[in-house]
Formats: structure tokens, sequence, C-alpha cells
């Protein structure tokens, strides 16, 4: 079967047959298939959608092309993908509090897309991290410290590289399916016994209404686990940023705090219930309760902490180095030159920030990339001295925006807008709006 009949079969809603999808997508990864033809393959899905079946054929092939990590019998290999976020630092802290707890982590990250950060470019602010691990290194960076975190690379899954650099000129990016076997096959060729999903939706998400959360929600869960992987989906709320640090440095200071046993209660809240998923997945004897307690344990204790300094080590960070960041962050990562804060224009409470305002703004300043030969500058971001629901008084501080270049008059109407004060207290709204697990995706 051709090119052309896979094309016949997406568009009138059949399954292609697996050898034939097989073949097509390792013959896309050699350059067999041509660019025209790939295309086309590409837009037929993207307006007609494939089955589960197909979509599991289609992870299944792109895995196969590249390396995929092996483990030796032990402790369960567990990770986890968000859908990005303002604010979103769950891996720096989850990757060394699930080590700690007896996992294996073998976590494959990003760097930043679009309005969102990205793991990556948070953990190269600091001195001498290296992520640019190949498998092997993985591997052995896990039986050493029990987690390392790896930028993608064209090792692991090539096909979905080439695939993914024609999806970004053919306006197929938002396509459910291609969207699901490009995250899906990163994560099993890492090797997982178990996966959670953090999907975010909201004004400052990708999948801004809940109902396109939960389709793709549903649809990266039918097919991790159509490949044997263990997995849930949380739906979360991305409208306020998550914690109080929002930049690349200083969400890897706020990480700290956290891991320090203090820190911001959101991030951390987001951090245990995503760890305690992975735990009462993988251990008869835990349920979310008991996952709860041991992750909070171990960002209590230290042991965390302690296991985010050998991670750091192992990845190529000074043994001294490592030891002064994980007591005075600050110290190591430096500050922006230049520091603007907002104050309160009235006593009340703050009703909210705008997320999506804050990243781009931060981006506009070179926290992000608008093209991929962009430098990202480390210390641009947000520390919020009042949180969401907070009483503040009249010329209190609410927010500092850290910036090394100089803000022109859209920047300070956008620092005027970032943040919403009101007379009376908001209601604390939850992060965890669903869970979807692969019996709620079953008709």
């Amino acid at each position: 079967m051709g090119v052309e009949d896979l094309i016949e079969a997406v568009q009138s809603g059949q399954g292609q047959p697996a050898n034939d999808l097989t073949a097509f997508v390792g013959d896309v990864a050699t350059g067999k298939v041509s660019t025209e033809e790939a295309t086309r393959w590409l837009k037929a899905v993207h307006k007609n959608g494939l089955p589960t079946s197909d979509t599991v054929v289609l992870t299944q092939a792109m895995i196969r092309s590249g390396a995929q990590l092996k483990w030796p019998e032990g402790p369960p290999v567990v990770d986890k993908h968000s859908t990005g976020g303002v604010g979103d630092k769950m891996s720096l802290m989850l990757a060394p509090a699930l080590a700690a707890c007896g996992c294996r982590v073998p976590m494959l990250a990003g760097r930043g897309l679009g309005h969102t950060g990205g793991t990556i470019d948070k953990l190269e602010s600091i001195p001498g991290f290296n992520c640019a691990l190949t498998p092997e290194e993985m591997v052995e960076a896990v039986a050493n410290v029990g987690c390392c975190i790896a930028v993608q690379n064209e090792a692991i899954a090539p096909a979905d590289g080439v695939l993914y650099a024609l999806r970004d000129v053919t306006d197929t990016i938002d396509s459910v399916p291609l969207i699901t076997a490009s995250i899906i096959s990163k994560k099993a060729a890492e090797g997982l016994d178990a996966l959670v999903l953090d999907v975010k939706t909201g004004p400052a998400a990708f999948m801004q209404s809940i109902e396109d959360a939960r389709t793709l929600a549903r649809s990266m869960v039918n097919t991790a686990e159509g490949l044997g992987i263990r997995t849930v989906a949380q739906i979360t709320a991305m409208g306020e940023p998550i914690g109080t640090h929002i930049g690349n440095a200083l969400e890897v200071i706020g990480s700290i705090h956290v891991l320090q046993g203090k820190g911001s209660a959101d991030t951390r809240e987001l951090v245990v219930f995503q760890g305690a998923a992975l735990l009462a997945m993988t251990h008869d004897d835990v349920d979310m309760a008991e996952g709860r307690r041991r992750i909070e344990a171990v960002l209590n204790n230290g042991k965390a902490l302690d296991r985010f300094r050998a991670m750091c080590i192992q990845q190529g960070v000074d043994e001294e180095v490592a030891s002064a960041l994980i007591s005075t962050p600050e110290r190591i990562l430096g500050t922006a030159v230049s520091q603007t804060t907002i104050l309160a224009e009235q006593d009340g409470y703050v009703a909210g920030y705008d997320a999506m305002r804050m990243a781009q703004l931060a981006r506009r300043h070179g926290a992000g990339r608008f093209a991929l030969e962009d430098t990202i500058d480390d210390h641009v971001g947000f520390i919020l001295q009042s949180t969401t629901g907070t009483a503040v008084e009249k010329n209190n501080p609410l927010f500092t925006f850290f910036h090394t270049r100089d803000l022109i008059q859209d920047d300070l109407e956008d620092l005027k807008n970032i943040c919403k004060t009101g007379p009376t207290q908001p209601v604390n709204a939850h992060r965890l709006l669903e869970r979807i697990d692969s019996a709620s995706t079953k008709a």
C-alpha cells in the first residue's frame, strides 16, 4: 500500500494497515517519502483525525525509529508530561522527590514553546548543568542518582523530529492524534511503567477550553495505555501563574524553596498530587492519601533536596556550586540589573493575575524565544509578593518585574494591568479540575 492509499484510508475514516503505516513512518524518517507526500498525509490526519488504533501504531513506529531506554529489574520507572504553563516548574521538584521515594525517573524535557517556559531553559540557568545526555548517560544517571532531566534529542524518536518540523510549516500543529503521538512516543521510549499527564486549560494554556483539554487527555491516556504504560491525566487550571516565581532562574529559586520544605503552597500542591498519582499507580500498598504523605515527607525532611543536589552534580555542576545552590540559590543564580515593583493603589484583596500577559511581557524581554536562534535571558521574570486572595494595603508591593532592558510605554501599560485588586476576597480556586484515566475514557 502506497502513500496515496494511506491518505485515502484516513479520508474515509478507515484504519490504516499497521505494517504499511509503520513502513511509512520509517520512510519519512529516512527521507524516502517526499515532503509533498508527507504534507498531504499530515493534512489528511489534521482534517479527519485518526482512530486510537492508528494513533497507537503511529506512536509505536516513532518509538522504533530511535533508541529506547532499557531497565534492569528494580523500582518502577515513572515520568510526567505537562502541556505547558506559566510558572510551570514541577519537573524540577518532582523528579528528585520521586527518586527520594524510591522511583526511577528518566525525564526527557523540552525548551520553551511560545509563551510557556521550558524545563531545559530553567535548568541551563544553573552554572555547569548539562542537559545534553545520551541515552546511555541517562541510564547511568538514573542508576547513580535515581533521576535525571535531559533535553529531547535526535537519538530518541527521530521520526517525530521530521514530522514535527513539517507540522510546524504546514499548519497541522493542533492535531490531537499528531500531538499525542509526538508526546507519547518520547515518553514511551523512556521505558516507563507509569506516566502522569498534566493537561492545562484556561486563558494561558494551549488548550483553552476544558473540552479541548479533555479530548487531548483522553487521546494521550488511551494511546499510552495501548502501549502498556499505566497513565492518568490531570486537567489543571492555567489562568493564574503557578507559584510566586516566574522566569527561568527565578523558577529554579522557587523550586529550591519548595525542596527546602518552604516556598509556594500552590507550587508544592501540584508537585504533591502529581507525585502521589505516580506512586499510587506503581505501588500496591499506596493510595493517593499515602502517596501524598510520602511526597510531602521527602519535601519536608530534605531527602528530595539532597537528590536534586546529587542530580546537579551528576549532570556536570561543581560540587561546591551545587551545595551553595541548594542553600542560597539567589547567590549562585544572580539577579536582573533592573527591578520594577508595582504597588497596590488601594486597600483590598488581590483578585487575580493575568498569566498570559505576564508571559508575553517576559518573553519580549528575553525570557522566551521568537526564533530558534534567540538567546534566553535567565534573569527575566516575576516574583509575586502578594498572591491571589491575600489582603493588601495601599502602596504595599504586589509584584516585581525583573528585567535587563529598558521598559517602553507598552511594557508599563502591561505592568499596570497584570494584577487586579478588589474590595472582596475571591474564592480560592483549585488547580485540579478533573482526573482522566483509562476507565473514564471508555465509552
